[in-house]
């Protein structure tokens, strides 16, 4: 339906942890390995989770044409939280 496209498929969160993510790494220069880089990306989305406030448009619509098209799985995600 267009309501979970919607609520599903936009760029633009997705672009804006990207920009975030840019913004930190660009000034680093070169990491010696890779686990310095995976921390930083953790705490780079640990600081912009903390943003994060606004609700998705039409969520609870989305979600209850989610139920009818896989019922019980959408029952078990929502409970292992």
């Amino acid at each position: 339906d267009e309501v979970v496209r919607k609520s599903i498929y936009t760029t633009n969160p997705i672009e804006g942890v990207h920009r975030q993510i840019r913004k930190i790494t660009k000034n680093k220069g070169a990491f010696p390995s890779e686990q310095p880089l995976m921390k930083l990306m953790y705490l780079v989305i640990q600081n912009i989770s903390k943003k994060w406030t606004m609700p998705i448009h039409n969520w609870g619509i989305a979600l209850s044409q989610l139920y009818v098209k896989f019922g019980e799985r959408i029952l078990k995600e929502k409970n292992s939280f």
